[in-house]
């Protein structure tokens, strides 16, 4: 007896990866009449996502070398993109997204002040960066032990949760969680692939797109390897982040400036349901704590928040943690920075874009690559309904802080 031929369905576009890449880039192509969807193996927006400090910046933190650079340049306009959006004024609805903080700090310590101020007397960066009197200090910085220099930047932070919550509340329909142990990719005489997945009723089915996106981070390497493209390669950049859980009333958005390139210590403040909240705490910490245990690092945030705010009492029952976090980029030359989001064809497969959007704050920027791509290709929208699979949906991932603390997220 022959086998019984797979259900097939068709999408114009099928998104490989539910974070803020895959979510963001679905929003886009559906409001332009693809009939777009998405394919998540575990949450949305699980990993990366929900790992980020939800900075949305234009790069100001990237010149605290001195000068503006490729970097900073790029993402310039960013902070005012996704304000647009927030207002539902944008190319992506984010009206259901919680803005934590309208603005991030940069402060020094009276040793450093000068070369900062110099910098950003600047016309390189005027009306990005401000100069904060001492009545408008942060609460935290209002010490009378503090002498350093204060500015405000034109970024804002983003809660994450509700971030990944209004994307996926416009086209839940389009959102669908796969089973990746089960998942076969097969070519097609155009040289292109199709994917073979098993439904939630225990039955194998078919998908084809004219174009498969990968936008699932760290998960792109192993996805380009099984459908046999050689490039674009990939590359890792390992960070161990500390969080601090504690009920002072000091709710934080800053950077403090080192002697080196990036930030000395960042600090982003995210709110718990029981009240409390978790200082995230990234920087030129985060990037030396890789080669530290858990412990070290705790134990090097601790003395970095003693150094840089020795006025501070968290209480004595603060709770710490860490956090190993792995952020995937396209591999650039002497494992720089990228400046840009990168979207490109994959080699040796016609229908395959691999996508990362390198920063938060860049997502819209891989949207516009991808479109480009797209257009180039002559993939029209077909404006036809997305295809309803035959999967479960998936629900969005909770953050790194309040598995580590038992405590879920503040609601929106």
């Amino acid at each position: 007896m022959a086998d019984t031929p797979h259900p097939t369905y068709s999408a114009d576009i099928a998104i490989i990866g539910g974070g803020i890449a895959g979510l963001w880039l679905l929003n886009r192509l559906a409001s332009r009449g693809y009939n777009a969807v998405v394919l998540e193996k575990t949450a949305l927006g699980s990993h990366q996502t929900v790992a980020s400090q939800g900075m949305i910046h234009g790069g100001i933190k990237y010149t605290l070398g001195g000068a503006l650079t490729g970097a900073s340049e790029a993402i310039a306009e960013m902070p005012d993109h996704w304000r647009a959006c927030l207002r539902g004024e944008g190319d992506v609805d984010l009206r259901g997204a919680r803005v934590l903080s309208e603005h991030f700090y940069l402060w020094s310590s009276a040793g450093l002040g000068s070369r900062m101020g110099t910098f950003f007397a600047s016309k390189a960066t005027r009306g990005r960066v401000d100069r904060v009197k001492s009545a408008d200090l942060p609460a935290v910085l209002r010490d009378p032990a503090f002498r350093g220099s204060v500015y405000k930047l034109v970024d804002m932070v983003v809660d994450t949760p509700s971030l990944i919550r209004a994307l996926a509340a416009n086209y839940p329909e389009r959102l669908f969680r796969m089973d990746w142990q089960g998942a076969n990719w097969q070519r097609d005489d155009d040289g292109g692939v199709a994917l073979t997945l098993t439904g939630e009723d225990g039955r194998p089915f078919d998908l084809q797109a004219g174009a498969f996106v990968f936008a699932a981070g760290e998960g792109n390497e192993a996805l380009l390897r099984e459908v046999g493209c050689p490039a674009p390669a990939m590359q890792r950049r390992p960070l161990q982040q500390a969080m601090v859980r504690h009920r002072s009333e000091h709710r934080f958005y800053g950077h403090c400036l080192g002697t080196e390139a990036t930030p000395r210590l960042t600090i982003s403040s995210h709110p718990l349901a029981d009240g409390s909240q978790v200082w995230y705490l990234g920087g030129t910490l985060a990037e030396k704590g890789v080669d530290m245990s858990a412990d070290q690092l705790i134990a090097a945030a601790r003395r970095e928040l003693a150094d840089l705010l020795p006025w501070l009492d968290l209480g004595s029952d603060a709770e710490w943690a860490a956090l190993p976090v792995t952020r995937a980029e396209p591999r650039q030359r002497n494992f720089a920075r990228p400046d840009e989001a990168f979207a490109k064809w994959a080699a040796g497969v016609d229908n395959v874009i691999a996508a990362w959007p390198t920063k938060l704050t860049l997502t819209p920027n891989l949207a516009d690559r991808v479109e480009k791509l797209l257009r180039e290709r002559r993939l029209e929208p077909s404006l036809a309904p997305a295809p309803a699979l035959p999967l479960a949906r998936p629900e969005p991932a909770a953050t790194p802080w309040a598995k580590a603390f038992g405590v879920a997220d503040a609601p929106a």
